[in-house]
Order: C-alpha cells, then structure tokens, then sequence
C-alpha cells in the first residue's frame, strides 16, 4: 500500500496500491520535488471516471510505468471532486495547451506546481514517451521549462479575471432566451449534439422564464417539456430504478454513459417537480410526475449513507465493463418474464435481436406509455429483482457539501410538491449530517465519508449550493434553523470569497494558495461557485429584506455577463437567477397556530402558495412573530383565523384568510 491508504476519496483509495508511489495533494509532495529537483506528475480523476479505469489499469498498475514514474517524478493524485479547486487551475492549463480538456488530467509541473505540459489520457507506451521526453527536458533545457511555464502561468492568471460586470436586465433574459431556441434540437429535445448532457439548469431557466413572460416570442415551456419528455422515455433514464445517467453518446438520449450522479439527480428531480407544479394538468405532468417519484426514490435507495448523506455517484463500469448491470437482450427479457411478458416488454422498451449498444444488447427506453400500468409495475419489479443479482457498480461513497446541498433542496420540494413527507424527512437528516459533520471550528469542509470529514476546505459552491437547499427546507417546514445557518454560510462567503467588483473566488481568502486563484463563472454540471452563491443570495435577501445581500446578488451575476452573452447554455443558474431578482421578490408569509383547526387552514394556505410557480416568490410559515423567521414579525392572525400576507418588493396587500383569495391574490 502507498500514501493513499489513509485517504478519505474512495478515488484516492482505488490507487492505494498501485506501484507508483503516489502522494496526495499538499505541500509535502511538493517540497519532496524541491528535495529531489524532479518535476510533479499530477494526475486527477474521480471515481466514476471510465477511462481513469482504463488508464489505470494500463500505467498505473503497471510496474514498468511506475519505475520511471518514480525513479524521475513525485507522482501526486487528486480526486476532482474532493479539490475542485485544484482540477479547476489545471483544467484550464490543459484547456489553454490542448484546446480540449477531460478526465484523467495529466500535467507535469515544476516543484513550484507551475504546469509546463497539460493533457488528457494517455495509452501506456505514448505516457512512456512523455515521461521520457519531459525527464530529459527538465535535465538539459531546464531554463526553456521554466519560461514556458511561467508564461502557462501568467496566461492562466489573466484568463480568470471575470472581465468588465454587465448587468443581467430583462433585455439580455430575453435575448438568451432566443437563442436556446435557436439551439434547441426538436427533433429530440435538449441542446445541440453529441454528446448530449441533461440541461437542467437551462430547463429551471426556461420555466421561470415561462412563468414571468408566458414563453412571449419563444415557447420555453415547450422545450421544457419536449426535454423531459425525450430524456425520461430514453436510454439516459434508469427506466427499471429510476434515475438519470450522467449523458448520452448520441443525439437522442439512446445510449447514457452509465455513471449516476447525485447532482445530475438532484437538479432533474427539482427540474421535474417544478415542471409538475407549472402545468399540473400538461401533457408531459403524469410522465415528469412519475420520473420525479422515481428519482427521489433512487436517490434514497441507491444513494443515501448510514450517517444521512447521500453519496456522490454510481460507476459508469460493473468489472470493468461499461453497462454490464443496465443492458437487455430479448433472450434475457424472456428468461426472466417469460415469453409473452418477455416478448411484450421488449416491443415496448425498444430491445431488438440488433440491439442498441453493444454486442446486440439495448439500452432501455420506454417508447410508449404502457397500456396496463399494473402489468408494467409488475414488469419493473421483476426485471429489477433479476437486475440486482447481476455485478453492480461500484458506489462512490464519500459525501459532497455542494451535491447534498442540491438534494437538500430537491427532496425538500418534491416531499411538499408531491406530498411525500418521507422525502422532507431525508432532506432534514440530510442537513443535519452536514451541518454536524462537515462544519469543523466554525468552517465547512468539502466533504466526509463514513462520517469521518476530510480536511479539504470547502469551495464557494459548497457555501452557495447548501445555503440554497437549507432555504429550501426552511420554506418548506418553516423551523428557523435552516435560515440561520444558511445565513452563516453566506456571512463567510460574504467575508472570505468575495471578488473585487463583484462575484467570487472560487476558493476562500485564506485558503491554500495555488499557482492563480480559480474564478468560476460558468454552469456546467453544476452551478458555478458565484452562481450558487448569487441563488442563495437572492433568496435570502427576499425571506429578511437584506439589501446588502440582493446587492451581493446582483454583483455575482453580472459577472457572467460575457458568459451569458456568448454561451447561455454555460450559464443556466446565473439566468436562473435573474430572472428570480426580476420578478421578484413576492413574499408570502402565512401565520397561524402549530396545531389544532388553526393549523389545517394554514396548510392550506401554505398549499395554495407552493403551488405558485412564480420564481421570485419566497414563502415563511409558522405563528404569529415566530422568533427567527423576520417575515412573520408583526404579522397577525385576522379574526382570529390563520392568515396570509403578500407583499411585492416588501410592500404588502391586505391580508387574506382564504385559499381562494391568495389564489386571486398570488395570480393578480
């Protein structure tokens, strides 16, 4: 076993004993390099990673490989998802030297950790001969490195700065807005090509969009439902556990990469319930409505830890072998439902003696509604009982602030949205394990795994993300202490990340400093750092009628400006927002007793306003001055009923004791 046998990443451990002699990520690896005068081969992945499987088995594991590696280099591995921080400043050398960046990342730096050659995945015998080739450089052109490097360095320096802010204003929404129409792929729903990745900010975008335009000039509820639809009946869902795959391959969602991640899960559940919750009588609702049980469900079964959290991802492989546990062939549909049922489940989820994928396998796609959902129920438990006695995936167990700040947020609206108190619940304990855990000296940490926290500080995204969900959840159950904490968070990314004009750092102030200090404002996977942050801002600023945190808010966004104007589909969470600061902020507060008759018509006032899809409308429940909860204070009961109070920009209407008046009142 090498130095990786202590860590906490299960990404980490799945290289403990190889025979390269690999380190962690720190300055001890470093100051190795500077004793020895060798360069740093650093090497990133995750676990989920395929071909970090792949290049592992080829070099990692190889005993030639590691002799050169460890005769002429300090090796040190990283866990993307345990320092972002650190795969974001190396991600974008590899991007800056190569045009294309992904997993594993290969970079050679100098014991200074400035990056002097960036690339991808390597096949064994071409890692050889890079190895070979840089050890001879370092040797006999030392000087022509180091200036190659310092360059790298600089040119990385000046690539993070944000640019000129540009306000986020009705007109460039607007205009983002029509271009994803133009980009928008109808004959199969999502964005552009292959691959294709589940747009599920750019999805939440276009439903607030919806709901404070009515989709004028463009129908963003249409692309909306047109996604979901194309995404829920195609390979790309767990049509059997439920469940969305990290992407497709192809352009029509036919065949995923299997890996299952917590954050695409929990942003498509919230996707779901709040397109549910938009057009409860559409025609995709029954379809989202199912999926979104489905996926809350997953989550739960297949992704929640011992200790409450839930863990980050399934494997893409079972043994080494993409698919293995998820892929039919018609002779396998009929062995276990026999021949009819057999027959009958293969017409419908699209299994073919051709197949979809692989060696005449299929993917399964539900390419019709089934005609007897009791048949099909059964269906589904069967061929998941046969399922779960195959090879399963390896699970990466290690739990992410960030990611379960968004299932924080999911569960806890989709339990209220869907009446599945079950689900509320797991999101409380949820937040209890990370508020518990993950929270060390007043600070937050990254991550935790078997209830053990890791070292890692926490980046701005697991401030923003789990601010977020804690403001989700004290929406939805009213208890004071997810506002508080939630306001902790941002005090510190207030203090600690914030940008000179706007925005934030990735990594805080008194962080370990990196060769630049990554600046993060584009959406991929996941909200940037800033536009998480910026999320979070807004609605805490909409739930205590803090300026100072809306105009923290509006600052973030309008550092995505450049982002917004040239890639929309790059800033889904930044628009997401916006459009939430624009049309808000509605707030609704409703009071009345904790039990007894009173408290029925409070939840049924609550009903009514969760059932509103406005995005700027922020919503507090509880009795009367309710200590902590700043939009109760002063609020009264009307006659001694439980009442609601709505008030725009903090200018509030006359009280109303009726569902059918805030109905009125919330459409007027």
């Amino acid at each position: 076993m090498n130095r990786l046998a202590d860590a906490v990443s299960p990404y980490l451990l799945q290289h403990a004993d190889n025979p390269v002699d690999w380190w962690e990520w720190g300055e001890e690896a470093f100051a190795e390099a500077r004793r020895r005068d060798v360069p740093v081969l650093l090497s990133v992945g995750y676990a989920a990673c395929h071909w970090c499987h792949v290049m592992a088995h080829e070099s990692f594991e190889d005993a030639g490989v590691a002799e050169v590696v460890n005769a002429g280099f300090v090796a040190v591995k990283v866990d993307r998802e345990e320092r972002p921080d650190v795969d974001a400043v190396y991600m974008a050398a590899t991007l800056a030297v190569s045009g294309q960046g992904g997993w594993p990342m290969t970079c050679l730096l100098t014991p200074d950790g400035q990056p002097f050659h960036c690339g991808t995945y390597y096949p064994r015998e071409q890692l050889l001969r890079l190895l070979t080739a840089a050890g001879a450089a370092w040797r006999d052109r030392r000087d022509e490195v180091l200036t190659a490097s310092a360059g790298l360095t600089e040119a990385l320096r000046a690539v993070s700065d944000a640019g000129p802010p540009s306000p986020l204003d009705a007109e460039v929404l607007d205009g983002a807005v029509a271009t994803l129409a133009r980009e928008f792929d109808a004959a199969h729903g999502g964005f552009g090509g292959a691959p294709k990745f589940p747009p599920s900010m750019v999805l939440e975008l276009l439903l607030r969009h919806h709901a404070r335009t009515g989709s004028e000039g463009t129908d963003a509820l249409a692309m909306v439902e047109a996604t979901c639809e194309a995404m829920v009946r195609g390979g790309i869902y767990d049509q059997i556990a439920g469940g969305f795959a990290r992407y497709a391959v192809d352009a029509a969602w036919v065949v995923p990469h299997f890996e299952k991640m917590l954050y695409d899960n929990a942003q498509l559940l919230r996707v779901l319930v709040h397109l549910v919750r938009a057009v409860p009588d559409g025609r995709v609702a029954g379809l989202a409505e199912r999926a979104a049980r489905e996926t809350a469900d997953f989550l739960l079964r297949d992704l929640a830890t011992d200790e409450g959290g839930f863990a980050s991802a399934l494997d893409a492989d079972t043994e080494g072998e993409e698919g293995l546990t998820y892929v039919w062939t018609p002779g396998e549909l009929t062995d276990v439902l026999g021949p009819d049922d057999g027959a009958r489940a293969a017409s419908l989820l699209g299994v073919t003696a051709q197949g979809t994928f692989e060696g005449g396998a299929s993917t399964l796609r539900l390419l019709a509604d089934p005609e007897d959902p009791v048949w099909w129920a059964g269906v589904r438990e069967r061929l998941l009982a046969a399922r779960a006695e195959r090879p399963q995936p390896e699970r990466d167990d290690k739990v992410v602030t960030a990611w379960n700040g968004l299932a924080i947020a999911a569960l806890a609206e989709a339990g209220t949205l869907l009446g599945e108190p079950g689900y509320v619940d797991a999101a409380r304990t949820c937040a209890e394990l990370v508020l518990d855990v993950h929270v060390v000296d007043g600070r937050l940490r990254r991550l935790s795994r078997d209830g053990t926290v890791g070292a890692a500080a926490a980046v701005s995204a697991d401030h923003g993300d789990l601010a977020e969900g804690l403001l989700a959840l004290h929406q939805v159950t009213g208890e004071a202490r997810w506002l508080t904490a939630a306001d902790d968070l941002l005090d510190t990314a207030l203090e600690l990340f914030a940008a000179p004009g706007g925005g934030f750092f990735d990594v805080a102030a008194d962080a370990e400093a990196l060769v630049t200090r990554p600046r993060e404002t584009t959406d991929n996977a996941e909200p940037s750092g800033t536009s998480a942050l910026a999320g979070a801002l807004a609605t805490y600023a909409a739930l205590t009628a803090s300026t100072r945190h809306r105009t923290a808010a509006e600052a973030a966004l309008a550092t995505a400006g450049s982002v917004v104007r040239q890639a929309p589909r790059f800033a889904g969470w930044s628009l997401a927002t916006a459009v939430a600061l624009l049309a808000g902020p509605l707030e609704v507060a409703i009071v009345g007793p904790d039990a007894g008759p009173g408290r029925v018509r409070r939840d049924e006032l609550g009903a009514v306003a969760r059932a509103s899809a406005s995005p700027g409308l922020v919503l507090a429940v509880g009795e009367p001055d309710a200590e902590g909860i700043p939009l109760l204070v002063d609020r009264a009961l009307v006659g001694g009923e439980p009442a609601a109070y709505v008030c725009r920009h903090f200018v509030c209407d006359r009280p109303v004791t009726t569902p059918g008046e805030l109905v009125r009142l919330l459409g007027s």
